[in-house]
């Protein structure tokens, strides 16, 4: 292997897909071979418990430009995109999922407009009709609330799957944050980007990883990773409150001086207490998400850990010494 870097990256994370690594090799290295003169595919084994790992090890006996990394647990997809960024060495780096969902015959037209000049290429999915209903509906409701709220907006409907250059990557690996969104730290990146559309496919092995409260959590992190919008909603909804109960308070004393009448009311005086303590419990949930981020942060774990490095034995030469975590 040239000590060079290769021309691309494609970067992988893999949990529990053993039986659809076959068919990613089979699919993505003739379009490798044909679109990049160099290239390297970095596999990120994230805890996986059947066989992914055996049979990427089994493929890298065949393939010396395949590097496998195996962290120690189970970390999430962004920690195991984190972790292959931060040993992807190309001058152009493709994040992929193994579902073959997204379709690696892109890549030669994300090469094409990366040799024009543009540091970011999106991939925009055009058709999401594969995607039932209800996640169809919140994953629109998601991106127009966080564009609404954030300073940093994120593309609609563009995922993981892009083509960065090195400059990008590099930007995104000097970001600290443990608790990553990948996708709005790419978009907090910026550079010159451009875009593709194409409709997914449908998913061929195995069974998606994202339960839905997995994607409620990443909804979490994206709105509020990139905003404090949420915090300064609740102070104006105070200063509302605050107002309405004056008024009202003012509206009871003038009726009763003036009309000598009662206002009864134990109902909705309950309705009234439940309503308000509600509301404190939401704001006092919001306040500690904020404050879990940092606490979280504070501590300044890694987002990974490797258990261990596998390279081709000839590419050994060629690769920089690894740093456990980030």
């Amino acid at each position: 292997m040239s000590l060079r870097p290769p021309t691309l990256s494609v970067v992988i994370p893999l949990c529990n897909e053993g039986a659809g690594v076959d068919a990613l090799f089979v699919r993505l290295l003739p379009i490798l071979e044909s679109a990049a003169d160099e290239f390297e595919i970095v596999c990120v084994n994230d805890g996986s418990s059947d066989d992914t790992l055996a049979r990427l090890l089994d493929w890298q006996r065949r393939v010396p430009e395949l590097y496998v990394l195996d962290l120690s647990r189970n970390f999430g997809k962004e920690a195991a995109l984190t972790a292959g960024l931060d040993h992807a060495r190309g001058r152009a780096v493709v994040p992929l999922d193994a579902d073959l969902q997204d379709p690696p015959e892109l890549i030669p037209q994300l090469l094409a407009k990366w040799r024009e000049g543009f540091e970011m290429v999106l991939c925009r999915r055009t058709d999401r009709s594969r995607d039932g209903f209800v996640k169809r509906v919140t994953a629109r409701l998601f991106y127009r609330l966080h564009n609404v709220i954030s300073p940093v907006p994120i593309p609609e409907n563009v995922g993981d799957f892009r083509l960065m250059d090195r400059a990008v990557v590099e930007a995104v690996k000097r970001l600290p944050e443990r608790q990553r969104f990948m996708k709005g730290l790419f978009a907090w990146a910026g550079f010159r980007q451009t875009e593709i559309g194409y409709a997914r496919e449908a998913r061929r092995h195995g069974a998606s990883k994202w339960a839905w409260w997995r994607l409620w959590n990443l909804g979490i992190d994206g709105l509020t990773s990139f905003s404090t919008a949420p915090l300064r909603l609740w102070s104006y909804l105070g200063v509302v409150v605050s107002a309405s109960a004056f008024l009202y308070g003012l509206y009871i004393l003038v009726r009763r001086l003036l009309l000598g009448a009662d206002v009864p009311g134990y109902a909705s005086l309950m309705t009234a207490l439940l309503f308000f303590a509600g509301l404190q419990l939401v704001s006092l949930g919001i306040i500690g998400e904020y404050i879990g981020r940092i606490f979280v942060e504070a501590k300044q774990r890694p987002p990974y850990v490797l258990r261990r490095v596998y390279d081709a034995p000839h590419a050994l030469e060629a690769r920089r010494p690894v740093a456990e975590g980030h």
